[in-house]
């Protein structure tokens, strides 16, 4: 698809239209739209090193400020673990990080702001973590995107950037959930669309050559350490210990493409 041109825009944002519904959030009444014009700040310094943008809803948001302040802008969550200890022990790569994941964000949701929450921003290094919003509606029955969709959306949002982009280096992570609070109380259909929507997240990293970063065994294995809501707190958010094993395997397995980040294997 040719992003930059008018008729394919058009019909994109026609076929989006379709799909896409009112934003349901997990941990705020505000709607996506709502959000989204909160971040309205387009400030971009001047390009360095690599440009590492991390992309997804609220578990990726992390509460983030909405400005340039440098003091809150990734938010309290395994984006900014992830950027404090790898632009603290690397400065001389000279490392810019962002953070785009908004509260309540739906992959369609994601789609509608592509351009100027991710393209725009140049990325080398794009992690995406989606889909717990869209399962979050299917299993509420609220209108919703089918596991098809989820797929489709997606591989355009991928196709769109690495055509602008030929080198980018995607991390794709896999939503995940555990068995806590509401979740707990249709846990089986909650655990079987996640797992769709997981396999589905698999199947693009291998088409498309990225990272895979499956959060799901990570947690799966730290309950056997310590009671479910010590890491997932309600079932979908992860509380700061969560947060610490997500930025760890992130970590980990971007290593395979940044190797400079092997410093951190034991």
């Amino acid at each position: 698809m040719d992003i930059t041109s008018t008729t394919s825009t058009n019909t994109r944002r026609s076929f989006l239209k379709k799909i896409t519904f009112a934003g349901v959030s997990l941990t705020s009444g505000l709607s996506p739209i709502s959000l989204a014009s909160e971040n309205a700040f387009r400030h971009i310094p001047p390009k360095k090193g690599l440009v590492i943008l991390f992309q997804g809803d609220s578990i990726t948001d992390g509460n983030r400020g909405r400005n340039d302040d440098p003091n809150h802008i990734m938010g309290h969550g395994y984006a900014f673990s992830v950027a404090s200890r790898v632009g603290a022990d690397f400065p001389d790569k000279n490392l810019l990080f962002f953070n785009r994941g908004i509260s309540g964000n739906t992959v369609a949701d994601l789609a509608l702001r592509w351009q100027t929450d991710t393209l725009d921003l140049q990325p080398d290094v794009l992690s995406i973590l989606i889909g717990i919003n869209d399962s979050y509606a299917a299993i509420g029955q609220k209108p919703g995107i089918t596991i098809d969709k989820f797929e489709s959306i997606y591989r355009m949002l991928l196709t769109q950037t690495k055509e602008k982009f030929p080198d980018v280096i995607f991390v794709l992570c896999s939503p995940f959930v555990l068995p806590l609070k509401k979740v707990k109380e249709q846990w089986i259909r909650w655990h079987e669309d996640v797992l769709a929507r997981q396999k589905v997240v698999e199947k693009l990293a291998n088409e498309y050559q990225a990272v895979l970063v499956n959060f799901q065994p990570v947690f799966d294995q730290a309950v056997k350490r310590a009671p479910l809501d010590y890491w997932i707190w309600d079932g979908i958010h992860p509380t700061v210990p969560g947060h610490e094993l997500m930025a760890r395997e992130w970590i980990r397995q971007v290593s395979q493409r940044l190797t400079f980040l092997k410093k951190y294997e034991k």
